[in-house]
Order: structure tokens, then sequence, then C-alpha cells
């Protein structure tokens, strides 16, 4: 097999190899061991690739072909294993072999193999730490818990190795390229999504909830662009596409571990290896900082937990950074938190703000009531847009995007705009079994009103702050948008003489049947 790989066939092949963890091990955390195998086999096949083209140049000259390997993306290590004679002390080598995918699945059936492809992980990760440290560290293929014990565990680990094997699976350069790579780890990740249900909230935003928020934010050529609740990083690429060319920084925050690890790898496989990916509490510990003040971004998206508990409050006053100056959200409920992070960490005059939340953002009181209002009396908000229900894995509420833009300010290019776009998208979907999308259709509709801010009856509505002043800063979407349909005007007399006609002859069919059954029985 000779010929480029289709992206359906990659797809399929690696969705398969997932069957030997099925109905055993839960999908949240089987995914984890599926994604690193793809990104294993991925930067052995380019190793090994970019090996054979040294061969050719420099024939056996193996010293020199491994001097050009240093300087490749991914340094693949030798690992030498020993055994050591407690007794003698002497040191004895039991084997050797290169780091690279294709070394495990020779030795797949090794009675050790869960503990030969942490080693591998383990050599990988040690050699090249500059850009992986830490990504392997929260997977264990010699884990009992998740795995089994050591002869179905062994069982599994070979079949995977096996299903890797495969010649749809073979990710040489010159086999496939990077796009193709780095669109089936997002589509394993939908996949696991999908599969995982309310889990799954962690690591995924559907795509087309992705590509409309990195729209929205409008990220430009130059652009420093931020996701503070980054999961698995399907957001900050998407934004990344909407630039245009390569001239962009992407910067990340994760507080779950097996996440961070998942982004950072999703972030090679689509060679964006100068993301930088943090681990961290956004909320209570971010890092993202420089000469100890608040990293500062042209664009900022995020699809952040939906009101999370326990999120902080009690450490928000006194936080370094004054993030929350304008009010603390409630100690169960940190939307506003974030929302109040992602606006402090935008560019003043300049930068601009995409966020998913749900409809209480819009419309709670209290302290949550007080910060709305004071972000829409600075003028920073500029659009509402209402998206249907049961678009994501983890929730069937309909859910809002909420756009910021920060050239409204005072000094800012848009200083003179002082409304607000409301829009209604919310009955406008494709209807799924279990989780309904939109369609490309959908997004270019919202974008063009959005772009246009334009009036449409009963889809979107400008409002002045005049109008939000009345409505007590509430901006719960029907409050602006009227899509109210009259129903048709019943006639009652006609209705009621209707009825009787109906009667009438239901009247008379009783009569005829009863007069059929008397015949029937003589």
């Amino acid at each position: 097999m000779t010929g480029k790989i289709e992206q359906k066939d990659i797809n399929n092949a690696a969705w398969a190899a997932c069957d030997t963890f099925r109905g055993v091990v839960d999908p949240s955390q089987y995914k984890d061991y599926i994604l690193v195998m793809l990104f294993l086999k991925y930067i052995s096949d380019v190793w090994e690739d970019h090996y054979e083209e040294y061969r050719k140049l420099y024939g056996d000259d193996d010293e020199r072909i491994l001097r050009k390997l240093e300087r490749e993306r991914f340094v693949l290590p030798e690992v030498t294993l020993t055994e050591k004679n407690e007794q003698t002390g002497e040191v004895k080598v039991l084997d050797t072999f290169r780091a690279t995918y294709s070394s495990l699945y020779e030795r797949r059936a090794a009675s050790n193999i869960g503990e030969l492809i942490n080693i591998v992980l383990d050599h990988i990760e040690e050699k090249n730490r500059a850009k992986l440290e830490g990504v392997f560290r929260n997977i264990d293929f010699n884990s009992e818990a998740n795995l089994g014990k050591t002869k179905d565990r062994n069982r599994r680990l070979k079949q995977l190795l096996e299903d890797f094997h495969k010649p749809q699976l073979d990710m040489r350069p010159s086999r496939v390229s990077e796009d193709v790579i780095g669109n089936t780890y997002i589509y394993l990740i939908e996949r696991f999504a999908s599969d995982s249900g309310k889990k799954a909230g962690e690591f995924f935003t559907p795509l087309k909830v992705t590509e409309l928020v990195a729209r929205l934010a409008g990220p430009k050529p130059g652009d420093r662009i931020c996701d503070p609740a980054c999961g698995s990083g399907g957001l900050l690429i998407q934004a990344a596409k909407e630039v245009g060319d390569r001239n962009f920084a992407l910067f990340g925050q994760e507080s779950n571990g097996s996440t961070w690890a998942l982004c950072r790898m999703n972030m090679f496989l689509h060679s964006f290896d100068s993301a930088r990916i943090e681990w961290c509490d956004t909320l209570n510990s971010p890092l993202l900082v420089e000469n100890d003040r608040l990293m500062k971004f042209n664009c900022v998206v995020a699809n952040p937990p939906f009101s999370l508990d326990k999120w902080g409050a009690e450490n928000a006053e006194s936080d370094q950074y004054a993030r929350f100056w304008r009010g603390v959200p409630p100690k169960s409920k940190g939307d506003w938190a974030f929302i109040s992070h992602m606006v402090e960490i935008a560019l003043e005059k300049e930068g601009r703000v995409a966020v998913v939340v749900p409809h209480g953002v819009l419309f709670r009181g209290a302290a949550e009531g007080r910060i709305r209002q004071k972000m829409i009396e600075e003028n920073l908000l500029d659009a509402v847009i209402g998206l249907p229900g049961n678009l994501f894995p983890t929730t069937n509420i309909p859910v809002a995007i909420l756009v910021f833009d920060r050239s409204r300010e005072k000094g800012g290019v848009r200083e003179e705009c002082k409304n607000v776009l409301f829009v209604d998208a919310s009955r406008e979907f494709i209807s799924g079994k279990n989780q309904n999308t939109l369609s490309a259709n959908h997004l270019a509709k919202i974008m063009t009103t959005y772009t246009a801010r334009a009036e449409e009856e009963k889809y979107a509505h400008m409002a002045d702050f005049a109008e939000i002043r009345e409505n007590d800063f509430n901006l719960n979407i029907p409050r602006y948008v009227d899509t109210f349909e009259e129903e048709e005007e019943i006639d009652i007399d006609a209705l009621q003489l209707e009825i009787e006609q109906l009667e009438k002859e239901l009247a008379e069919v009783r009569v005829r049947m009863a007069e059929k059954l008397k015949e029937i029985q003589r």
C-alpha cells in the first residue's frame, strides 16, 4: 500500500482500535491510551521516515544519521534495559532498542509489555523535556486498576499495538499530511465525547460551536490568542485556523492534568509546537504572567465549566491581580469569575472576548447582576447570541455566547458604538437523536447578522443602553427579540357547526353498522 491515506480511512482505523478497551474501560479513561498511542505512532513514523531519507544520503553512516535526527522536532532515544546481580554487582544488558512504536510492536508479546510502553514514553519525555515534560505522567500502560490483571492487560496491549500496525495508520509524512493526523485526533476526541456523555465536558466543545466562537472573536494576523479553560485545545486550534496564516501565538491554561496532556499533544499534531499551554487553575493560580502581571491578549476565547461550584470565591477579594474589582461572583457559580478573568486579560482598548455561557449568566441577580451591570455601563458588551439546546454532550440546556470588545472603551476605535446586538438563533439547528448540531448555513446566518448588526424580525435586535437599563440590565434574550408567533384566529361558531355535522354522520354510521351485525348473526 503506497498511495496517500484518506482522512476517512485513518479515522476509521483509529476508532476501530478502541474496540480493545470498549466495554472494559470507561471511555473517559481509554481515550488517554488511544490518543497517546496515536501520538507515539505519529512521532515514531516521522522519525523512521526521516531515518530512511538520511540513509539514502549517508548510507550506513549511522553516527552521522543520528546526529541529523537529533535536530528533528522529537528525538527518539535508545533504550537499554539492564539487570543487576545483587551478589556480584555485575550489570547485565537484557535488551537494547530505539524508543519507537515499531520497537514496542516487535515486543508486543512480552510478559511486561505495559512496563515497556511506560519505559519508552519516559525516555521520550526525558529526551524532549522542553516540549514534552509532564505530558505522559498521567498515563500508565501497566495499570491493573484500568487495564486489568497481567494476562488480560497483556492481551489488550498486544491487540492495541497490532491495531495501530494497520496500513491505514501508517503516518509517515510521505503517506499522510499533518492536517490529516490533526483532524484524526480531533475526530477521536469528538467520538470520545459522544461516548463519555457528561464526563466529556472537561475536554471537548462541539466543533461547530468552536468554529462560531472563533469567528465571533475574529483573530487576526499577529494576534496573541488565549483560552484560559482550554480543555483539549480544540477552540484554540479553531481560532488559529481563523487567522489565515501562521502569524499568531497560542496560549492556554487547563486545570485537569490528563486533559492538559491531550491539549499539548493536540498542539504538536497540528504543528503548533510553540503554543504555551499551562497546567494550572486559572481562577486561583494563573500562570500566564509577565513581570508579575497577567499577560494581555488580542483575542480571548473559552467554553469554561458551567456554573462551577467552589471555584475559589474565598480568595477573590484578595486576588493579587485585582480581577474581581467589579464584584465577587457567588461561590457556587463561577461563570462571572471566568468572564471577569477573560475581560481583564484582554488588551485594553483593543482585545476581544468570546465566551460560551449558560443562560443564567444573562439574568441572575445579586452579585452577578452587579458585575453584569458594570460591564454594560463600561460599554464592553458587544453581542448576546442565544444557541439551541442539546448541542453539548454535557447538558441539554440552551447556551449563549457573549462577545465583549474592549475597543468600545473610551479611547478605543469603537467607543461610539453604544448598542448591544441580541440574536436568538435557538430555533435553527439540525435535530439529532442524542445531540443537536449547527450547520454551516446556521453559522453563516449568525455571522452575517453579527457583522451587519442588523435588525431581523424574530431573530435579531439592536438594543441601546437606555433599553437595557429599562430592563434592569437583564440580558434575557426574549426581552429583546420577540419570537412570539400569533395563533391563527379560530371561528368558534363554524367549528361548532363542523362538530355537530361530524357527530350526525357518526350516528348514521353506527346505525348502519348495527344493521349489518344483525344480518351477519342471522
